[in-house]
């Protein structure tokens, strides 16, 4: 019963964070449909993550890949997967290979990691990978991503030197206190538009992933294509006591 319960709080508040989304896409002058929602369900069971499928949804992120493999084989195939953590390059083996339905690995952050993916995706064969690169905004030693001023050298390398991935856009993630979320929107903005310039891309063809529970009304109005929403959606994460 108290399952069920939680099943239904989490499509409810779904419900209410796209209610949100949509409101936020009008204020920055976009359609709510050009807006993708990823619903992270690291830490929480397969059960409520059906009941979010079963209500509609069908874009969901994970961060840890034990996890994320352990998951996949109990749920449908048509969901669409993104893979939000860091990825040491010994795991974009098993990862490709494990999550057949994986839409977009969001956080490239290096040649190497570019080009284990490049390989894994041609190992087996499936379609070219969408994939972002991850920029380290906020200048935390303990966030991973590019430095700003390497994201030019980095996206040229996945566009020109890795066949078999598709580059899609930007990612970042803000402090944790989101005291400089605005700044960490601008930059990532900002970087956007080096990138357009530089490859000659139309901007509305380079996502934006930033914004997450606590900011993601915010980073919708400043551009944001993609926001990563967790405890809004499905409460506190749940990691198993240590005994």
């Amino acid at each position: 019963m108290i399952g069920a319960a939680m099943e239904g709080v989490a499509v409810s508040a779904l419900r209410t964070v796209l209610s949100r989304v949509h409101r936020a896409a009008e204020r920055s002058g976009r359609r709510p449909e050009q807006i993708r929602v990823v619903a992270v369900s690291k830490t929480k069971p397969v059960a409520v993550i059906k009941q979010l499928y079963d209500a509609g949804h069908r874009c969901f992120g994970e961060n840890y890949v034990q996890e994320f493999l352990e998951k996949v084989p109990q749920l449908p195939d048509d969901i669409k997967w993104h893979f939000i953590g860091h990825l040491q390059s010994n795991k974009a083996k098993s990862l490709l290979t494990s999550v057949p339905n994986l839409d977009m690995v969001e956080t490239v952050d290096n040649v190497k990691i570019a080009n284990f993916l490049d390989r894994a995706v041609a190992g087996i064969g499936r379609d070219p990978l969408k994939v972002l690169v991850q920029v380290n905004t906020s200048g935390e030693e303990s966030k991973s991503g590019v430095e700003p001023s390497g994201c030019i050298d980095l996206v040229k390398h996945v566009k020109f030197e890795c066949p078999n991935l598709l580059f899609s856009g930007l990612m970042t993630i803000g402090m944790l206190d989101y005291t400089s979320t605005p700044e960490n929107f601008r930059t990532l903005a900002n970087c956007r538009a080096e990138v357009c310039k530089a490859f000659d891309i139309p901007e509305e063809q380079c996502e934006l992933s930033m914004g997450m529970s606590g900011d993601f009304e915010l980073a919708i109005e400043k551009d944001s294509t993609n926001v990563r929403i967790g405890s809004t959606i499905f409460g506190p994460r749940e990691y198993p006591k240590k005994q």
